[in-house]
């Protein structure tokens, strides 16, 4: 049974940083790529960032490109999503998904991902 779940969400002031955990369990086959996304109230869920499988090729949305940074352990079976210089407008519930149809170029549609974990709310005040 694949699982994810995301932890390290939480309120922080605009300007701070904060580091989202994606903890992944049942895939066994370590070829799956990653992705961040978020959920704005009333709004549909976007696209944050992406990593391939080894981690060597990235992928950002515009807005979060030169403050956000994805990477991923595959030994502790974890992703993360840095998050430095945060805005209001980056307050969102924030999933981790994962890709299993392999390889690239990185998926950046709600569909292209079959697994979700259950999101972590980040509110960044003003």
């Amino acid at each position: 049974q694949v699982q994810l779940v995301e932890y390290g969400g939480g309120l922080t002031r605009a300007g701070g940083s904060m580091r989202l955990t994606c903890a992944i369990s049942g895939l066994t086959d370590r070829k799956y790529l990653m992705g961040w996304f978020r959920q704005a109230p009333g709004q549909e869920r976007d696209f944050v960032a992406a990593i391939s499988a080894k981690g060597e090729t990235k992928l950002y949305e515009a807005s979060v490109k030169d403050r956000f940074t994805i990477s991923r352990d595959n030994t502790k079976n974890t992703v993360y999503l840095q998050m430095n210089s945060l805005q209001v407008e980056d307050t969102a519930v924030y999933y981790c998904a994962a890709d299993t149809s392999g390889g690239l170029p990185l998926a950046r549609t709600v569909s292209e991902y079959e697994y979700w974990g259950q999101g972590t709310q980040v509110t960044v005040s003003s």
